[in-house]
């Protein structure tokens, strides 16, 4: 315990030797604070406990507890140190769990006594202890009150219990009428315990069947600790007590020591312990919904019984927002409110999410344009109407009216980011002027917080709206083969990097597959991918060879210049030849899974040389492959860890991708799985898995055109028949009419070699024409007496997807229509 939760009741007039003038305040409780440590010795003896028991703390601390206190049932008999009364039967923690007390009590007890102190009457005294659970020594708190002195402050009669109107919600192991009622009221009668506290507690209540509670040692229980002591009425009090005692020939009265303590001074420390603790509380995380979170928390239950967050409408986006002042158009989201009434008073009337300006007449408004906390002592029934005027049919009236309210401002760098509402129970002290400046020091210092994790925030979502926009949305199947990727960002060194991979259709129903990796990390490497890797869709879009292709991104990254290497793996898959044909330039090999017997296996390929480097050779090999091998091409940040050999993750690679699942994306996880526990990622990685299911000879068909231009109604036959070969009777039509357009132009164009028309049906039907003629066709817009230019735009209506790109022979114009569905 801390000396807060022993300041914060005035003197007791009860019993002992140090009785104080005037009642207690309402809603506070003298207590008399006793620790007790495992071996069953006082450890803390507060100067309640001195006033209450007749002991002082010299004489208390070390000596055996149950010799001081009357704690019945709670303190080890003085015969068996390991048996607490008949509390030991009730142990709630199983007997593979240690209890609180080293064997003993596991659950919070009260009782009542009856006891004689040395200069005083037989004195009636509650107690309640607390088990404590922790790494230290201590094992129980005891807290104890006068019973006569509590009957009188609370205007009791002298048949009623004052156990009925203070008993902290262990009812039900204390003998007195309404123990039921007061187990179910938890929440009202710890007004301080936040509801996710409560709620827990009552939910432990109803598995076990009795109340379990666990403070924390930072805790100020169970009171409000009263930071607004006036030093001066403290001191002009003392003054007139001695001018009386002189008048009438007394002694002037010694004050204790502890009661001179500057209380000023006293008061002020604790705000400044406070808000360093507050500070340690917040921003454990750059998560701008965590912190925002973090704030709420740290003030409730200590500082303020309700408190609600809005932020304006920009930095709940993550957007930037225009400087000056807000205005009554000004949106604030409602983004926290934690309080400690009973759980879903407020979240039906104030739900956490809504959005809504305020208007200039309400205290919010007034702390927004000004920046400054406002003070409001209590909410009047007036203001409370003005300010539930702005929540529609939902009444907040009952929720606010005759609260003490405090609106500080969120701000950093001179900009109002939002505000807190600080609400206090109407039972509780009254904010006060230092109240106010307690909360605008805690706002500052909430504000910067808030505003670090909103930067953060924004630009964690421009390096990821970056990152995306640099890689491909490849579709999950291409003609021949399914494709699935994965795309992790470096945990370490940053969202953003240099690490790409990609995919491009090519003629023949080819398509090319591309990992690559910028050596680096941050916004510079992730330009020069981007650079990378739009060259290589270029390139590739040519129908280059692969050797060829990384030659010409040699030459490019050289003459983008020699800051940057990169490393890039580039193959090319015929699904009719059924081959692959790959180069690499410095890159991991890449790893094919064979579908006749599950073998996996590296595939051995001249490695080259790194991008940037220039000036050397690139080989090409080709593979053979069956329909249904896998192909796995990485980066090396899923295979590579610091300090250790990079065939050991190369090997894991292999051995993780041979393993079966059910789907493309599964093996994807399963293989990031197998390979992160390596002493976790601290790198990119790109991960590209590609099924290479081919295209059966059926499923193909070729002709070859003369340069006649009869043969176009021979081509517009054969394509029919084809068609309805295959059970596409329904495209017929439109592909007869397109192919008759490519086709007329093929041959009009073509210089020496005939035509080459080919179909095939996939998943979707394509349908290409070769020609030697190197100039690719215009989309145009014919006049009404233009006699060309119609082609395309027929072609540009009717088909799914066509385009045109350039071969080594001449040019491919193709087209694609959707099957029709069986």
């Amino acid at each position: 315990m801390d000396r807060g939760t022993e300041r914060g009741a005035p003197p007791s007039r009860g019993a002992g030797n140090g009785a104080a003038d005037g009642p207690a305040a309402a809603g506070r409780v003298p207590l008399a604070v006793v620790v007790v440590d495992r071996d069953g010795l006082v450890s803390h003896w507060s100067r309640g406990a001195s006033r209450l028991f007749g002991a002082a703390k010299e004489e208390a601390i070390g000596r055996a507890a149950a010799d001081l206190l009357p704690v019945s049932g709670a303190l080890p008999e003085a015969e068996d140190t390991t048996s607490y009364g008949g509390y030991a039967a009730y142990d709630g923690l199983g007997p593979d769990l240690e209890s609180s007390l080293d064997g003993g009590l596991s659950y919070p007890a009260a009782g009542r006594a009856r006891l004689t102190v040395p200069g005083a009457d037989r004195v009636d005294v509650l107690w309640w202890a607390y088990p404590l659970v922790g790494p230290g020594r201590e094992r129980l708190l005891v807290l104890a009150a006068d019973a006569g002195g509590l009957r009188r402050d609370l205007d009791l009669d002298e048949g009623t219990t004052a156990v009925e109107r203070i008993a902290p919600a262990f009812a039900l192991h204390t003998d007195f009428p309404g123990a039921d009622e007061l187990a179910r009221r938890l929440p009202e009668i710890l007004p301080s315990m936040s509801v996710g506290e409560s709620a827990r507690i009552v939910a432990q209540v109803l598995e076990l069947g009795y109340p379990v509670l666990e403070f924390s040692q930072n805790d100020r229980v169970p009171v409000t600790p009263d930071w607004g002591v006036p030093r001066r009425a403290e001191r002009k009090a003392r003054r007139e007590r001695a001018a009386r005692a002189a008048a009438q020939g007394l002694p002037s009265p010694q004050d204790d020591p502890d009661e001179g303590e500057d209380l000023e001074y006293v008061a002020v420390r604790e705000r400044l312990e406070f808000l360093n603790e507050v500070s340690g509380k917040i921003g454990t995380s750059l998560d701008l919904s965590q912190t925002i979170v973090e704030v709420s928390r740290a003030v409730v239950p200590r500082f303020t019984d309700v408190a609600g967050t809005y932020l304006r409408e920009q930095v709940v986006a993550g957007e930037g927002f225009p400087d000056g002042v807000p205005d009554t158009t000004t949106m604030w989201h409602r983004v926290a409110l934690e309080h400690t009434d009973e759980p879903g008073r407020w979240d039906d009337v104030v739900p956490v999410g809504e959005a809504m300006p305020f208007p200039a007449h309400t205290p919010f408004f007034q702390c927004m344009t000004t920046g400054e906390p406002v003070l409001v002592p209590r909410i009047s029934e007036q203001m409370g109407h003005a300010i539930a005027s702005q929540f529609e049919k939902r009444d907040i009236r009952p929720l606010i009216t005759g609260r003490s309210m405090l609106v500080v401002p969120l701000k950093a760098r001179h900009v109002v980011l939002g505000f807190m509402i600080l609400l206090r129970h109407p039972e509780r002290v009254e904010f006060n002027d230092m109240d106010r400046v307690t909360g605008a020091e805690l706002a500052a210092r909430a504000g910067l917080v808030l505003d670090n994790a909103r930067m953060y925030t924004f630009q964690e979502s421009v390096a990821e709206t970056l990152q995306d926009s640099m890689l491909p949305h490849i579709p999950a199947r291409m003609a021949g083969c399914d494709i699935a990727t994965r795309y992790l960002p470096g945990t370490l060194l940053g969202r953003v990097g240099g690490d790409w991979f990609d995919s491009v259709k090519l003629p023949g129903a080819r398509t090319a597959l591309v990992v690559g990796d910028v050596m680096g990390h941050g916004l510079n490497s992730a330009a020069m991918m981007g650079q990378l890797r739009t060259a290589v869709q270029t390139m590739a879009a040519l129908d280059l060879p692969p050797a060829q292709l990384l030659r010409n991104l040699d030459d490019l990254a050289q003459r983008l210049g020699d800051t940057y290497l990169a490393t890039c793996l580039y193959a090319v898959y015929d699904p009719i030849a059924c081959e692959l044909h790959i180069a690499n330039a410095g890159h991991i090999p890449p790893v094919i899974v064979r579908a006749g017997d599950g073998r996996s296996e590296l595939l051995d390929l001249p490695t080259g040389a790194p991008i940037g480097v220039g000036g050397v050779p690139f080989e090409a090999v080709r593979v053979r492959v069956e329909p249904g091998d896998r192909l796995l091409m990485c980066t090396d940040g899923l295979v590579e860890v610091r300090g250790e050999d990079i065939g050991v993750g190369l090997a894991t690679l292999t051995e993780s991708a041979a393993h079966p699942a059910a789907s493309m994306d599964d093996a994807c996880d399963a293989i990031i799985r197998a390979l992160n526990p390596r002493g976790g990622r601290k790198d990119d990685v790109a991960l590209l898995m590609a099924r290479l299911n081919g295209i059966e000879p059926d499923d193909v068909a070729e002709w070859r055109i003369s340069l006649d231009p009869a043969e176009v109604g021979r081509a517009r036959a054969a394509v029919r028949e084809q068609l309805h070969d295959w059970g596409l009777a329904k495209l017929a039509d439109g592909a007869e009419l397109m192919v008759s357009e490519l086709v007329t132009n093929a041959v009009r164009h073509s210089h020496r070699r005939p035509v080459e028309l080919r179909l095939v049906r996939g998943d979707t039907l394509l349908c290409e024409v070769d020609d030697d003629d190197h100039e690719l066709p215009n989309l145009l817009s014919a006049g009404h007496t233009d006699e060309q230019g119609r082609g395309l735009r027929v072609v540009s209506t009717l088909a799914r997807e066509w385009g045109a790109s350039r071969t080594k022979a001449g040019k491919t114009v193709w087209f694609e229509l959707t099957l029709p569905r069986r």
